[in-house]
């Protein structure tokens, strides 16, 4: 197995360090000039970069015949277009906000705990991440708005850093020095407080999860996320 790394900032370091313990081969792609060098090299990608880079990377790929695992954020107003390139060329992709087990394992408790929360409580979405990271709010805070917004009455959308928006989910986002990432959410209204919270430690629950993913995707066709690795 050859499983190329496109994007070799703090992310793609580490999952270079993770697949070298397991002695699996590795093409490193810096800038997006190299990536033509992937074709017919590789099994599979691996894309952690930038918003405005995710879509070339992601395109490539497809069009190219090699299956590729994204976690960038950010860019997710082109998701539509990338799935029409995927269904054309028979590729197969597959992406998720957040490769952590356990916050995947979290967006399923969201899910539940906005259904089973009942009226007159408000509604709070917290992140917090290191002050490097370049989309606000991150793709995980966003999917756990969703999660809600999908179960609850009372919200039709979602505002950043805005609070008592008439119909809409507040989301307050702080950026951090060295905060891998934080989620909190939390019902309250006068008599208590509800909280579900998921803190990372480091990146390698993003890593290993996007390492997990990319094993999983070759030899398939279509488009997947986390809740189809992990069946849930």
């Amino acid at each position: 197995m050859k499983i190329a790394i496109i994007g070799f900032g703090k992310m793609g370091k580490r999952i270079h360090e993770l697949l070298q313990d397991e002695n699996i081969e590795t093409i490193i792609v810096r800038t997006s000039d190299q990536l033509p060098k992937l074709i017919n090299q590789v099994d599979v990608a691996i894309e952690f970069t930038r918003p405005d880079q995710a879509y070339h990377n992601i395109r490539f790929c497809l069009e190219n015949d090699i299956p590729i695992v994204s976690g960038t954020t950010g860019w997710l107003n082109q998701l539509e277009e990338i799935t029409e390139i995927c269904t054309n060329n028979k590729g197969c992709f597959f992406y998720a906000s957040n490769f952590s087990l356990g916050m995947n394992i979290v967006f399923e408790m969201n899910r539940k705990l906005a259904q089973l929360i009942p009226d007159g409580y408000t509604c709070l979405v917290e992140e917090i991440h290191h002050t490097s990271k370049k989309d606000s709010p991150s793709g995980t805070a966003i999917t756990l708005a969703e999660g809600i917004i999908d179960s609850r009455k009372e919200f039709k959308t979602w505002h950043n850093n805005q609070i008592n928006i008439d119909e809409s989910l507040s989301i307050l986002s702080k950026r951090e020095e060295d905060v891998p990432g934080t989620h909190i959410i939390s019902y309250e209204n006068t008599i208590e407080k509800i909280s579900l919270n998921h803190i990372a430690h480091s990146r390698d629950g993003f890593a290993l999860g996007a390492i997990s993913a990319a094993k999983w995707i070759i030899g398939k066709q279509g488009i997947f996320t986390m809740r189809d690795l992990l069946a849930f």
